[in-house]
């Protein structure tokens, strides 16, 4: 699987338990809360101002 924009942030911090410190590392420290889980990766690095390519290339590179 290739994380993308769309992949929903709890099936990636499931599937791939390496990538939640990718996400704690770009400010993305709220995994616990409610948004995490309904929100896709790019409303998340949206509602966060993360830049979201540099985002899903450090998550993917944490899966590889």
């Amino acid at each position: 699987m290739t994380i993308t924009k769309e992949t929903s942030i709890m099936e990636a911090v499931q599937k791939y338990p390496q990538t939640a410190a990718i996400f704690m590392e770009f400010g993305m420290g709220c995994l616990g809360c409610a948004a995490a889980h309904f929100e896709n990766i790019g409303q998340g690095a949206a509602a966060h101002q993360i830049d979201i390519d540099a985002l899903i290339e450090a998550l993917n590179k944490a899966i590889a």
